[in-house]
């Protein structure tokens, strides 16, 4: 495995063909973990994705002593769930950029008793937790930034949280939506949320409610506007779980094949999926290529691809994949309604440009949205990542042109997909 300060060189590709069994998903294996340490019983969760990010939440379960025990054998990972609120007399929480614990735990860590800080590297304390840290208080929550207003660390003091009528912004992040579902349950009232503005990514609070309904807590959903949590003592084990494969992680190797196929199958999700990325595919249909599903597997072969004019607010992960994509692509294409790639592991928007702008292409940047036209051939780059794994991997597809490129620091694809680059190598044909 490549490490950050290492470069890789893909060699231009002529042809991809293959199946890939794709890892379990960073936002469904965090949620798991999470509501399985609130639960009563103990649950055995099966794919667990493994990365930087499930390692950051796994040691913080350890710090707050939730007994998690790792089966190398069958590779599922069992949770003896704490019942309730985890208490503690005082934590110190490294979270590294994991967005995915550090909004959840802020909130769920407001339920217990005990001094908690919560901290994360560089990038994740100029990520805004504001918004988040805003409804908490609401709800009785007490909460201090250490450093900036509005960002990480934050020191939580423990007192449980009163619930009631709250307020959270919708348009920049669904993680704070997702933080507050998951802790609301175990308030000491009744919580109903009002979403101000136009909710982002509604199909991860969606991947939330769902997995609430398998711990069994189901949430009133008023069209994404308000919603309406129940009370109870604590969330009950499903007992066995498994995680579904990673959407976000399928779309390169599907946009593999549409632009250099063969045909490339991904296994582990399909029709059947809850992750809204899953809706790359569709849009590769709509680009030229051919797309088959099944209930837990994608089929892509290639196409003759063209520009799309999308809006990508259920699917801003995938849409960086689409970006690279559109180097391909006959005509212009336009990704809207991606204001929260501002906000991620880096500002995505602007390094989307500069690195596409490297490869050739011209591309246009606006608040929230890319215009990006084909340059004829593909020129030879060096390409940054910005420690951002989602850069990585989508600009890998470069390679699938007619020049050779470099990627500095692959090894942040630990984040997410470890074995990335082994994995794209292998439908690779020469």
């Amino acid at each position: 495995m490549a490490t950050k300060t290492e470069t890789i060189l893909l060699k231009s590709v002529e042809r991809v063909s293959g199946e890939i069994q794709l890892p379990g998903s960073k936002s469904i294996s965090n949620r798991v973990l999470l509501l399985s340490a609130l639960a009563s019983g103990t649950t055995t969760v099966r794919n667990l994705l493994h990365s930087d990010d499930i390692e950051r939440m796994l040691e913080a379960l350890s710090v707050l002593r939730v007994e998690v025990a790792y089966s190398p054998e069958d590779g599922t990972v069992r949770v003896l769930g704490k019942s309730g609120p985890m208490e503690c007399a005082r934590a110190d929480l490294y979270l590294g950029n994991a967005g995915t614990a550090m909004r959840p735990l802020c909130a769920a860590l407001t339920l217990g008793t005990g001094e908690f800080v919560l901290t994360g590297n560089d990038r994740m304390c100029e990520r805004p937790i504001g918004d988040l840290v805003d409804t908490l208080r609401q709800a009785g929550a007490k909460i201090a930034y250490l450093d900036h207003d509005g960002y990480p660390p934050v020191a939580i003091t423990a007192q449980g949280l009163d619930g009631g009528h709250i307020s959270i912004r919708g348009d920049i992040s669904s993680q704070f939506l997702t933080a507050i579902l998951i802790a609301a349950p175990m308030a000491r009232q009744e919580t109903v949320i009002t979403v101000n503005g136009e909710l982002v990514s509604r199909p991860y609070i969606d991947i939330t409610l769902a997995l609430m309904r398998r711990f069994g807590v189901t949430v009133e959903n008023r069209e994404y506007a308000r919603f309406t949590v129940p009370v109870i003592r604590h969330y009950i084990s499903p007992g066995d779980i498994s995680i579904e494969g990673d959407a976000s992680s399928a779309s390169y190797f599907l946009s593999a094949a549409a632009i250099r196929g063969g045909t490339v199958r991904v296994r582990g999700v399909g029709s059947a999926s809850v992750q809204g990325d899953v809706a790359h595919a569709d849009v590769l249909e709509m680009m030229g290529a051919t797309v088959r599903r099944g209930d837990d597997w994608i089929e892509v072969t290639r196409g003759e691809l063209h520009g799309v004019d999308i809006d990508c607010g259920k699917m801003p992960d995938a849409a960086m994949t689409v970006a690279a994509t559109a180097l391909f692509a006959e005509g212009k294409t336009i990704l809207r309604n991606i204001y929260n790639w501002r906000v991620k592991e880096t500002d995505r928007l602007a390094a989307m440009t500069k690195e596409l702008t490297k490869l050739g292409a011209l591309v246009s940047e606006q608040r929230d949205s890319i215009e990006i036209s084909p340059p004829d051939s593909i020129q030879p780059a060096i390409i940054d990542t910005y420690d951002d794994h989602r850069m990585a991997m989508s600009l890998s597809l470069a390679a699938l042109g007619e020049a050779d490129i470099v990627i500095n620091e692959p090894g942040c694809v630990t984040k997410t997909f470890p074995d990335y680059f082994e994995k794209l190598e292998s439908i690779v044909q020469r």
